[in-house]
């Protein structure tokens, strides 16, 4: 470690952007901070990915029970205060875990929030300085909150995913990610759910006629969906509360969740004195993850960049610059593909080039009714079909699949797209049969 500063590198944020890469940083014998004025872990282990697949297990399971009516017997429904209590129990464990791991690689952590005071120094809560010759700024996203009368009546993410008995009405303002996984869970533990859009658009990054799909199977479950809606305000009520929107119309509530987006977490974090440039979609970098000031750089969500804000991009980025700082490279960053999927019931996951670029560029575009699949049909999936995009020499190169198990079959077919296999090559991989791996590779 250089005597001039307290640390080789300090990371500002604790979590898949600075452990995955932090921890293996400091057993090289680099000098490693971590900053943290939250949960070790950040957002994805304890508040966001984790804790959803965790909610949404039962949701899978009752779904396909309802399908094998007739073959299973009884009703299952979902016991929501259970539901969170194992929730719970699951991420709990997980803070001391991450702390443990950055911690016995060699690395110090300093709870606390950041603010720089120049490009090597920053203050903790205001009176600590703490220095380091390379800073990566790894805060993170936050939810974002409508600019509305009310606007504080509102929950976001983190709140529902604490509830410990779920209202019996929810509207959900916003219809990506977070809202459309959260409006599969609650309402098929029994909630009335009314989905509110800004646009006429459901997971506009996703191929509209598979969201279709998924759109309109919520429906028949009772999920109402109102398009620009031009959300005006909330208001307490003696009731509940109410959402005034569209012209001058009003829906009564119990709950609302403001699931409008997430935005770059780099308040009162002081980039504007030290000079380092960002704007609403986050901070910018070049192609080293480097931001203007040569000796700062970011890693993950907050990153300005075209990527889906994905904890396996973070991931990447880490191990990355984990190798930079340790001398193993001095290459630019090369992203591998990278897929991304929503946890509705069904599944949408897609990797690759898109069917529209794909239909833009006149690529090869097959499509696959896996409903009438046989293995697809073991547990019968009502909604189950995928397109598989190959270029002019064979190449796999995309895919998207809307399944219950899309997740799976996608992630089986990303050596394929990444590593550009062509069709002899996928001919002569011999899966574990019969398996939703299997089944992919037999189709591509």
């Amino acid at each position: 470690m250089s005597k001039k500063f307290d640390y080789d590198v300090l990371y500002i944020g604790a979590g898949h952007a600075t452990f995955d890469g932090g921890a293996p940083l400091a057993k090289t014998g680099v000098s490693v901070g971590v900053i943290e004025s939250g949960l070790v872990g950040g957002t994805c282990p304890n508040r966001g990915c984790n804790a959803k697949i965790t909610i949404d297990e039962p949701v899978k399971m009752t779904r396909e029970a309802q399908r094998m009516n007739g073959i299973l017997k009884g009703d299952l429904k979902i016991d929501w205060t259970k539901n969170i209590e194992h929730k719970q129990e699951i991420i709990d464990v997980l803070p001391q875990g991450l702390t443990d791991r950055l911690e016995s690689a060699g690395a110090t952590i300093i709870h606390g929030h950041a603010q720089f005071k120049d490009n090597h120094t920053v203050i903790v809560d205001g009176k600590t300085e703490v220095t380091a010759e390379k800073i990566v700024i790894a805060t993170g996203l936050r939810p974002h909150r409508l600019d509305i009368p009310g606007t504080e009546l509102a929950h976001d993410s983190e709140d529902f995913l604490n509830l410990k008995t779920l209202p019996e009405k929810i509207t959900i303002v916003g219809s990506g990610y977070i809202g459309m996984e959260f409006a599969t869970i609650a309402n098929e533990a029994g909630a009335d759910i009314t989905v509110m859009l800004h646009s006429d658009k459901v997971l506009r990054k996703f191929y509209q006629p598979y969201v279709e799909k998924v759109v309109n199977d919520l429906k028949e479950r009772g999920v109402k969906f109102i398009e620009n809606s031009n959300v005006q305000a909330f208001t307490k009520t003696d009731k509940g509360y109410q959402v005034t929107y569209g012209d001058n119309q009003t829906l009564d509530t119990d709950w609302i969740l403001d699931a409008t987006g997430r935005i770059p977490n780099l308040d009162e974090l002081g980039l504007d004195k030290i000079g380092v440039e960002f704007d609403k979609t986050g901070v910018f970098v070049n192609d080293h993850l480097q931001t203007n000031v040569d000796n700062i750089y970011a890693a993950g969500d907050v990153v300005s960049n075209d990527l889906p804000k994905v904890t396996p991009a973070a991931y990447f980025e880490s191990k990355y610059l984990m190798k930079l700082f340790s001398g193993q490279t001095t290459d630019a960053i090369k992203y591998p593909v990278i897929p991304s999927v929503v946890f509705t019931s069904p599944r949408i996951a897609q990797a690759g080039i898109s069917v529209d670029e794909a239909q833009k560029k006149g690529y090869e575009i097959s499509t696959n009714d896996l409903a009438n699949y046989w293995y697809y049909q073991v547990d019968k999936e009502p909604i189950a079909e995928s397109k598989q995009i190959h270029d002019k020499d064979g190449h796999l190169i995309g895919v998207t699949e809307v399944s219950d198990q899309a997740q799976d079959a996608v992630n089986a077919l990303l050596p394929a797209i990444e590593f550009k296999f062509d069709r002899e090559q996928i001919n002569r991989l011999i899966g574990i049969f019969p398996t939703i791996g299997y089944a992919a590779w037999h189709r591509a």
